[in-house]
């Protein structure tokens, strides 16, 4: 079992930063500050630091997971439209060795065909979707928890 501080990574893909904004109807209304705001926080409550990076560029994501592989101990990613073709993320998450959990804020399943099918998720340990910005702070508690499992 685990103690003491864990590392969390958290990647956001292409166009979350225009959450609570853009369809809402689909994607909420918590703008992606505030989602951040909420993980650090409840990172904190849990022996946790957390690290929020957003980009609109796949490889500043494959860097930054580059980056902070020696520091995290575990990495919670929404690919967003990546989701459905970036094999690049897929590769960097294989070269990282941590424990991933794939984020969705809308049901993937529930939307258009085209993305019913991830090729990250086969490089993670689970996925978490349909539960708006709830999603990320589902997604932090179960990683916690099952890295202070090992």
């Amino acid at each position: 079992m685990k103690t003491g501080t864990l590392h969390i990574l958290v990647l956001h893909g292409p166009n979350l930063n225009f959450l609570g904004q853009r369809e809402p109807e689909i994607y909420g209304k918590t703008t992606l500050d505030e989602i951040n705001r909420t993980l650090v926080e409840l990172g904190k409550k849990r022996e946790a630091e957390v690290k929020c990076f957003q980009s609109n560029h796949e490889g500043q994501l494959i860097d930054r997971l580059y980056e902070y592989r020696q520091w995290a101990n575990g990495i919670i990613i929404n690919p967003a439209a990546f989701t459905h073709y970036s094999l690049a993320i897929y590769d960097a998450l294989l070269v990282v060795e941590n424990p991933v959990v794939e984020v969705h804020l809308s049901n993937i399943f529930k939307r258009e065909e085209w993305r019913h099918k991830s090729v990250i998720s086969p490089a993670c340990m689970g996925i978490i979707g349909g539960f708006g910005a709830d999603s990320y702070f589902m997604a932090l508690r179960e990683l916690l928890k099952k890295l202070r499992d090992e």
